[in-house]
């Protein structure tokens, strides 16, 4: 008995309290269209107008999700919800005179049912089976009605506050751009680390192997202290280009302390004076914490190797549903946007569905500007 109620009583009460509501709003939503006909001749009344009517289609998503099933509608403007409502109150008001019509049955089927027990002799043998047929049809009638408006209600919900197909096929193309500049940024990131490795370590190496041979050779010689002493200072310089590559693979710091603590390590290393101001106040999914530190540490190093920098601003701040990070450097300008270095990072940052740009005209300063969302 338990499955039976949890299984097909809850969802028709459910549903038939979202029709309930329904009809309801669909009054409402009518005598706002009603009221702001003449508001829209007034421009000054215009934004209220909208706002007002994108309240409305809110409550309306709201209320659908809640009782019929998802809409697909989290993004909308104020005239797609303006003219949802032009049409919505039409479902709204179909939903009412149904449900008027379904509170009139069940107020007058009593009286029926006593008539034709009162007078049954009298109307015939076949009025009872008649009426119980006909009865049985309205029902049918007024149940099929019921289910098509809700079925109504929830598309018309999608189809005007949900994502056009237009809309579709762009996210479709957006998406594969991004996929396929993620695989080039991936494949860049891997030939710099080769590029690293082969030029930088594995030159180092080759030079302290050298030097530890020549020490082997002339062991207990004051030449072989001063090749020892110098090994010794090699293998301090490996270490830390060692350090410092693995650094720009990953910080693993970055998940353990979070974006923050890790930009307070760079720019404590940074050769040139560095400002932070990190204004969030709570830590942000790795899809936006990765980016932004690469974005951030790619333009640190760019300053200071090639912009001959003496001062470099990061900013990272929360603007609605985006986390906003910019890079600002007194140095020469000229960057060039094309170039294989903020071409990567532009890919990155395409990749997480962001927004990357670069100002940097001649004489400076450089801006980097990366908008990533973090919904």
């Amino acid at each position: 008995m338990s499955k039976f109620r949890s299984g097909f009583v809850r969802p028709v009460v459910r549903r038939a309290s979202g029709l309930v509501l329904g009809g309801a709003s669909g009054l409402i939503e009518l005598g706002f269209l009603l009221t702001s006909v003449p508001a829209w001749a007034i421009p000054a009344t215009r934004p209220r107008v909208l706002s007002t009517a994108h309240g409305l289609a809110e409550y309306e998503r709201r209320r659908i999700e809640k009782y019929f099933g998802p809409t697909n509608a989290e993004e909308y403007t104020e005239r797609q919800a303006l003219r949802y409502l032009r049409v919505r109150w039409l479902v709204g008001g179909l939903s009412a005179g149904i449900l008027l019509l379904v509170v009139l049955g069940a107020l007058t089927a009593p009286f029926l049912a006593q008539r034709l027990i009162s007078e049954g002799p009298n109307l015939g043998w076949d009025a009872p089976i008649t009426s119980v047929m006909f009865g049985a049809v309205l029902v049918f009638v007024t149940v099929q009605g019921l289910v098509g408006v809700v079925d109504l209600d929830l598309a018309t919900a999608r189809r005007m506050l949900g994502p056009s197909t237009q809309d579709l096929r762009r996210r479709v193309s957006e998406l594969t751009v991004s996929r396929s500049e993620l695989v080039e940024a991936v494949n860049h990131e891997r030939r710099r680390i080769e590029r690293d490795l082969h030029d930088g370590i594995q030159q180092q190496l080759v030079v302290l192997g050298m030097v530890l041979g020549q020490a082997a050779r002339t062991v207990g010689s004051q030449r072989g202290a001063e090749l020892v002493h110098q090994a010794h200072d090699e293998a301090g310089r490996v270490l830390a280009e060692l350090r410092e590559v693995s650094w720009r693979v990953y910080p693993v710091a970055l998940d353990a302390e979070g974006l923050h603590e890790v930009l307070r390590t760079l720019a404590e290393r940074s050769t040139v004076t560095l400002r932070l101001r990190y204004m969030l106040t709570e830590r942000c999914p790795s899809t936006v914490e990765v980016p932004a530190y690469f974005v951030i540490s790619e333009a640190v190093a760019n300053a200071c190797k090639h912009a001959g920098a003496t001062r470099i601003d990061v900013e990272v701040a929360r603007v609605g549903k985006m986390v906003v990070v910019r890079i600002c450097d007194d140095g020469r300008g000229g960057a060039d946007p094309t170039g294989s270095g903020l071409s990567g990072l532009r890919r990155r940052v395409a990749a997480g569905d962001g927004v990357f740009t670069v100002e940097s005209p001649a004489g400076g300063p450089t801006v980097i500007t990366a908008e990533l969302p973090c919904g």
